[in-house]
């Protein structure tokens, strides 16, 4: 990983002091990265005011159809211990979201990076990502969140953007398993429609191929990237110059050197993508709850293959939240499954993967660890008292069963332990043995 920063906040007088930690001067927050800090909140302000326009249509429509009723009855006979299995497994895609980030900081001896800092980090992607056309302002917050923790732009950037590749092939390589397992049933439920969801799986393998690309040919990236930038500069495209080359010339070799350094740790980086596919899989899953909500007969790998489809086609719509393709793709994908409820099924699926999540971030974008070590000093703290414990255990073992041989063992132990006191009778002299 790239070289990182390390923090100086001191740990709690009332916990054990970790070891003390300096803040380099290029930890500190740049002027740019809070100026993207602020674009991101304009864009949220900006997409919360087009969601609520949309609500309106929404409810618009439903009214002005003569589907208002219907669909308030549909709602009505939700079966509510369904949709709280929904968003208990969001939660976990939430905590392995974390986890993931916590794999990569474990092993980095000088990371600065507590708990509560990624699941900040964690958070504001939820958050951003939402609400941000592409989810364009999520890796970006996520970045100025960890520079927050103590690291380095250049270590932040490495970390965020590693995570976002491997997030990226997750999805390809679940996609591809989606398409291989349940090929037939694409093409016999959708016909040629299904072309589009290959294509979206395409596009998807190929901008994780060039991210990929990025890292193992940095140099090769920066002069395409110096000799595009030139190019829309004289076209008069580029306003900030300045700053666009110096994230071509400096960020693009950072990334690659901190992309390098964490795939030399194959094991965490197989560890990550794993995590990452199971992550996927609690999303992808949601329809498949929301299916049992309403009573509906559902089975969870065609659930699961159409669910990962139906992000490949939100995440390629230009509006916060996918909108348009979110409900497009869901009443094409989840129409036949639904049938007549499939407005109020959109909406609870909806309320699932979207509006609860953002409003659950929100409390916890503030969230920021403070001393008490860093995560690798945790993790040694914490196999060592697991190593004792074990030991404690086996020791425990061992003297019981030597203990309890054949033919009173424990006694007999007993017994020699009293033959070897020495009874004096009262009104006699102590002898030498």
């Amino acid at each position: 990983m790239a070289k990182k920063s390390v923090d100086n906040r001191q740990s709690s007088p009332t916990r054990p002091k970790g070891p003390k930690i300096k803040v380099a001067a290029s930890a500190s927050v740049s002027k740019n990265q809070a100026k993207t800090e602020r674009e991101s909140l304009s864009s949220v302000r900006n997409s919360v005011v087009f969601l609520a326009a949309v609500a309106v249509a929404y409810t618009l429509y439903l009214v002005l159809s003569g589907q208002m009723g219907e669909f308030l009855l549909s709602l009505g006979g939700v079966q509510k211990r369904w949709v709280l299995a929904g968003v208990l497994v969001y939660v976990v895609y939430y905590v392995l979201g974390v986890s993931a980030y916590v794999v990569a900081v474990v092993t980095d001896k000088e990371s600065p990076v507590g708990i509560r800092d990624l699941m900040s980090v964690e958070a504001s992607g939820i958050f951003f990502s939402n609400l941000t056309p592409n989810g364009t302002g999520g890796t970006p917050a996520q970045v100025f969140r960890l520079t927050r923790a103590g690291l380095s732009v250049g270590g932040a950037g490495a970390l965020q953007y590693t995570r976002f590749i491997v997030y990226e092939a997750g999805e390809g390589i679940f996609a591809a398993l989606m398409l291989l397992l349940r090929y037939d049933y694409f093409v016999g439920t959708y016909g040629n429609v299904f072309v589009i969801g290959a294509l979206l799986f395409g596009f998807k393998i190929i901008e994780v191929a060039g991210l990929v690309a990025v890292c193992l040919f940095p140099k090769l990236a920066i002069a395409v990237g110096n000799t595009g930038l030139s190019l829309l500069r004289r076209l008069g495209f580029v306003k900030r110059y300045d700053h666009w080359h110096e994230v071509v010339n400096t960020q693009i070799l950072e990334f690659s050197t901190g992309f390098k350094a964490a795939s030399t740790n194959l094991g965490g980086m197989l560890l990550t993508t794993c995590i990452t596919l199971v992550q996927l899989g609690c999303l992808y899953a949601l329809p498949f709850f929301v299916l049992n909500a309403f009573g509906k007969e559902a089975d969870l790998l065609t659930c699961l293959a159409c669910g990962s489809m139906l992000e490949l086609l939100t995440s390629a719509i230009p509006l916060p939240g996918g909108t348009g393709g979110a409900e497009g793709g869901f009443a094409f994908l989840f129409g036949g499954m639904f049938g007549s409820e499939i407005a109020a099924g959109y909406v609870i699926w909806r309320m699932l993967e979207y509006f609860l999540p953002i409003l659950a971030a929100v409390p916890l974008l503030g969230l920021r660890s403070y001393g008490n070590g860093t995560l690798h000093v945790r993790w040694q703290r914490t196999k060592r008292r697991l190593r004792r414990f074990a030991n404690r255990g086996l020791d425990r073992l061992r003297w019981g069963t030597k203990g309890s041989g054949k033919g009173g063992g424990g006694s007999a132990d007993v017994g020699q332990a009293h033959a070897g006191e020495i009874r004096i009778p009262m009104g006699h002299k102590k002898g030498r043995r």
